[in-house]
C-alpha cells in the first residue's frame, strides 16, 4: 500500500527526518509515537505529500508520489489520501454533511451526489442523525468524527491522522480509536496515525517509535 524509502528532511542545519524507511500494508493501522520534536508530524507530512523530502521516495499503490508534479500530485492526494488533524478544520458556516462533501466537490462531483455520499460517510462514523448540524452545534468528539468522515468520503487508499485525539478527553479519545478499528474491519481502511497516547497506540496493529528523526523501535500488537 505505502512504501517510504530513505526519507530525509532538514530545516536549516537541523535534520528532522533522518533516513526513515517504512512499509504499510493494506488494511493496517500503524501508530507512530515518540517525544515532541522527534520528527513524527514532519514524517507524516512527507508520507502524505504535504511536504517534500530533501531525499527519498514515497510510493502509494505503486505510484511514486513525488514524481507527480503540481496538479497531478494534488489530484492524486485528493483521491488516494485522507487527512485528520488534531484541529478538525471544519467550516463553521457549513453543515456537517456539507463539510464532509468538500473533497468530493473539489474532485468534481455534483452537489447532489456529494451530499448523498457524504451522508453515507457520516452514517459510517455514527453521525447519521447530525447531517444538518453545524460544527458549533456538535461536541468536540462529534466534530472530530465529521473530520474523519470527510477524510473517508473519497474512499482513500490511506488515511493520515496527526494526533487525531489530542484535543479530546479520555472517553472520546478511546471512542475515536475504536472507530478507526471499526473502519478498518468494515472497509479495509488503512491508517497511519501519530499519537502521544501509548495506551491508544497499543490498540493499533503496529507501533513505531521515533526519536531524533529516526524510527528506533517497532512493536507488533496482538489483537
Amino acid at each position: 500500500m505505502l512504501s517510504a524509502n530513505n526519507l530525509y528532511k532538514k530545516y536549516g542545519t537541523l535534520t528532522v527526518v533522518n533516513g526513515v524507511s517504512l512499509q504499510v500494508a493494506p488494511g493496517e493501522i500503524v501508530a507512530i509515537t515518540g517525544p515532541s520534536g522527534a520528527g513524527k508530524s514532519t514524517l507524516l507530512h512527507l508520507l502524505g505529500a504535504l511536504d517534500k523530502p530533501d531525499n527519498g521516495t514515497v510510493t502509494i499503490n505503486n505510484t511514486d508520489v513525488f514524481a507527480l508534479t503540481g496538479k497531478k500530485q494534488a489530484r492524486f492526494r485528493n483521491k488516494h489520501m485522507g487527512f485528520v488533524f488534531q484541529f478538525h478544520h471544519l467550516l463553521p458556516e457549513f453543515s456537517a454533511v456539507e463539510n464532509v462533501a468538500v473533497p468530493l466537490w473539489i474532485s468534481g462531483k455534483g452537489r447532489k451526489e456529494g451530499i448523498a455520499l457524504s451522508a453515507g460517510a457520516l452514517q459510517a462514523v455514527g453521525l447519521g442523525s447530525k447531517l444538518e448540524n453545524k460544527p458549533g452545534e456538535l461536541s468536540g468528539g462529534e466534530q472530530q468524527r465529521v473530520a474523519i468522515a470527510r477524510a473517508l468520503v473519497n474512499k482513500p487508499s490511506i488515511i493520515m491522522a496527526d494526533e487525531p485525539t489530542g484535543n479530546l478527553d479520555t472517553a472520546n479519545a478511546h471512542a475515536i480509536h475504536e472507530l478507526f478499528l471499526q473502519l478498518r474491519d468494515k472497509f479495509g481502511q488503512t491508517f497511519v496515525m501519530i499519537t502521544h497516547n501509548e495506551t491508544l497506540a497499543d490498540m493499533t496493529d503496529r507501533k513505531l517509535t521515533m526519536l531524533d528523526g529516526k524510527i528506533v523501535d517497532e512493536i507488533r500488537n496482538n489483537g
